[in-house]
């Protein structure tokens, strides 16, 4: 199960993740960010970093209210860096906790005093040529799956968390809830990894249990402190500043000749890891933090500017506690039974093997065809092109991920576009000034790009609809124009464009289409004069006929009519 990844529907390409992950163990499928498990580290940077929010992390928060609310023995581990994060409000936040429920609240840094003991006896038992703390899980993930041969190095047991997760269960029994609060996501991926005796049931960070609080109607500013308990630390509390865990075993005897290191963020462990395979160091003790100041600095530390705040809080609250006298108690770290081993695990992440000619290959693919064209800009995430390309390879990444190669690609397209169309395409600034004109454009209005760059249109044309478009951002569309000065009729298309203010005309020459109607229109015009000359020539031969006609009839009938008499006169005769 994935705890850690992107929301699918707001990842907007901006690769901004991809550059902060130190081990590019995020892919890119279809233009999505997607976290690969078995390569992340979970450092959550690449979330914090996101500029649009879209991450996506399992929460425990819900499981801590259900808890609570069937009247379970919820007890509350919170983290070192606390102090850090509420204040001046230390006291409060303890206070806060309790009305939320919690049956009982301890500071997580009581499981830091087991690790330095366990850390202290297994130096003092076990000679190694150099030792790394394990107490950041993110640091641990990077070394079982990228620097496995430093394993040996790696202090074989569970995080402070852990550690203070089995001394809850064995002070207030098995079926005690434990509720880990802290700054970091990690720790939720952390927990999963102890499922059969889960010294860990939930964890929250703090801007969780700051929501809560706020469903709540709690308010930590105005509650009373409360003190409690006052557990007795040598270095517990001092854990989540830089080197505080170093400086609670530099001690030792048997490791006074060892040089400590402390580094903080992945780029840094990275660097010294691999100084140390290359056998470039030795006899040195490490202290690794997967985020810059260690866990006061925490993984907003990339996005906010509060760390040298946050330690100042952190020192303050030691301070202050060391001074409080009353109710001091001493830690019991003997514990029988309990198991706090953690052996790091061979984890290799193996990336497949790729030739010379498959990267040439895929060079290619994204318009890189010399050393020229390989820019290693970076902007893809990737630190060179050749390493993008062996990303391709490994289906990590996209040849679409490449600005430069897109771009370059929507310039030739917008371009052969702009240059071979048959309208007269124009930019203009906001001042009716001349930026763009195509070489269609060219040849209607017989000039030259650059003797007309930065001359108002009115050089060319009217401007009143240019300058009624600007004015009024109102676009024109279809208006047929006639500019008799060049032969030519347009179909004219104005559009404003605010955010840029450019204003940008498209104008088709529909001179031919003007002339084919003209002759269209004489062609109809004779064809009507020659039909009605041919109606009117019928008309006068019909006019002439029926004049025949009634020459004739008018004849027919008189001989008729003497035919007749004729016949009469002789009937009469032989009556």
């Amino acid at each position: 199960m994935s705890h850690m990844n992107f929301s699918r529907a707001n990842c907007k390409n901006c690769y901004k993740c991809l550059r902060s992950c130190p081990v590019k163990a995020i892919k890119f499928e279809n233009e999505q960010a997607e976290i690969v498990e078995k390569r992340c580290i979970n450092c959550g940077h690449c979330l914090v970093i996101c500029p649009q929010n879209a991450r996506k992390v399992t929460s425990n928060l819900e499981e801590a209210k259900m808890a609570i609310r069937s009247g379970k023995k919820v007890i509350g581990s919170v983290a070192p860096s606390f102090p850090g994060y509420f204040i001046g409000k230390s006291e409060g936040f303890i206070h806060a906790l309790k009305k939320l429920g919690f049956y009982q609240v301890e500071e997580t840094a009581i499981g830091a005093e087991m690790t330095t003991k366990l850390y202290r006896e297994y130096i003092k038992n076990n000679k190694r040529e150099n030792y790394i703390t394990t107490c950041c899980p993110s640091v641990n993930y990077l070394i079982e799956k990228y620097f496995p041969k430093l394993i040996p190095y790696a202090l074989p047991f569970v995080s402070p968390m852990i550690a203070h997760g089995k001394i809850i269960k064995e002070n207030y029994g098995k079926d005690c809830f434990t509720v880990f609060i802290g700054p970091c996501d990690t720790k939720v991926v952390e927990k999963e990894e102890y499922k059969e005796d889960k010294p860990i049931d939930a964890v929250i960070t703090f801007e969780e249990i700051n929501q809560w609080f706020e469903e709540e109607g709690i308010d930590i500013n105005m509650l009373e402190e409360e003190h409690g308990e006052n557990p007795y630390m040598n270095w517990g509390r001092s854990y989540p500043i830089h080197g505080g865990i170093a400086k609670s075993i530099e001690d030792v005897k048997e490791i006074e000749d060892y040089e400590t290191i402390g580094v903080s963020g992945i780029e840094e462990c990275i660097e010294l890891f691999k100084s140390i395979e290359r056998g470039e160091l030795n006899n040195i003790l490490i202290e690794a933090s997967a985020c810059k100041g260690s866990c006061t600095g925490g993984p907003s530390r990339i996005v906010k500017n509060e760390y040298f705040k946050r330690l100042k809080g952190v020192k303050d609250y030691i301070k202050k506690r060391k001074e409080i006298k009353n109710n001091i108690i001493n830690l019991n770290l003997e514990f029988e039974g309990v198991n706090f081993d953690k052996p790091l695990k061979d984890k290799t992440v193996y990336n497949e093997d790729i030739g010379e000619e498959a990267i040439e290959n895929i060079m290619k693919s994204m318009g890189k065809y010399n050393l020229e064209d390989e820019l290693n800009c970076g902007v893809c995430g990737y630190d060179t092109c050749r390493e993008k390309a062996k990303a391709i390879y490994n289906n990590m990444a996209e040849t679409t991920m490449c600005l430069h190669y897109m771009r370059n690609k929507a310039e030739s397209i917008s371009n052969l576009i702009f240059e071979n169309t048959v309208t007269c395409i124009v930019l203009l600034d906001g001042e009716l000034r001349i930026k763009e004109i195509n070489p269609a454009g060219e040849r209607i209005f017989s000039v030259k790009r650059e003797n007309i760059k930065d001359k108002p249109i009115s050089v060319l044309m009217g401007d009143e609809d240019f300058r009624f478009v600007r004015e009024t951002g109102k676009s024109i569309i279809g208006k047929r124009i006639a500019v008799p000065q060049y032969n030519v009729v347009f179909i004219k298309n104005i559009v404003y464009l605010p955010e840029q203010d450019v204003i940008m005309a498209s104008m088709m020459n529909i001179m031919e289409e003007e002339k084919n109607r003209k002759e269209l229109i004489k062609v109809k015009e004779n064809t009507l004069n020659a039909a009605q000359e041919v109606i009117e020539k019928q008309m006068r031969v019909a006019q002439e006929i029926a004049s025949l006609l009634g020459e004739t009839t008018a004849e027919t009938k008189i001989i008729l009519t003497k035919l007749k008499k004729v016949v009469e006169g002789e009937e009469g005769e032989i009556r």
